[in-house]
């Protein structure tokens, strides 16, 4: 069975270096993409500070989000592409760093509570297949250590498992 190790938080590379450590050692010998997606969800949800909502968004067709496995309060199911932080994401094919979800035009409020956002797209062969997504309750909670750490999972992620 695997344990996950509380990681010091004082020094950010070391921290992501660390827990992209458990999560290959998580990951490892398992191909499946909801599997993977929900252990992930669950890995970051336990050990990164400050969050309240981890988890995943697959894109189902060229137009439409579709709520995969994660952490957190209940969510919106579907987001269109173009639409809010996640749709953002999709459409600009890049990671998305909001310190202020309120100042970001047509963000969606899944919870309230969120008040920052972080999300990765998730992308093999320049083919997105969905975002990994990331709220916090405090504003600014994210910031450019915390995108390439995250952009980090998000590769072990992809490349551990089957995407279609």
């Amino acid at each position: 069975m695997y344990v996950t190790k509380t990681i010091a938080q004082d020094d950010k590379d070391t921290f992501y270096r660390e827990l992209a450590g458990q999560l290959r050692g998580l990951l490892e010998g398992e191909r499946d993409a909801v599997a993977n997606a929900a252990n992930l969800s669950a890995l970051v949800f336990d050990l990164v500070p400050d969050l309240n909502w981890a988890g995943f968004y697959f894109l189902k067709s060229d137009s439409e989000l579709v709520l995969g496995p994660f952490q957190g309060r209940v969510a919106c199911v579907r987001i269109a592409a173009g639409k809010g932080v996640c749709g953002a994401a999709v459409v600009e094919a890049r990671s998305m760093l909001v310190p202020d979800v309120h100042a970001f035009p047509g963000h969606i409020a899944c919870d309230a509570a969120s008040r920052s956002e972080l999300v990765i797209p998730l992308m093999k062969d320049d083919r997105i297949f969905g975002v990994l997504d990331l709220d916090s309750p405090i504003p600014g909670r994210f910031d450019a250590d915390d995108q390439a750490g995250f952009e980090a999972l998000a590769a072990i992620y992809v490349a551990a498992s089957d995407l279609e």
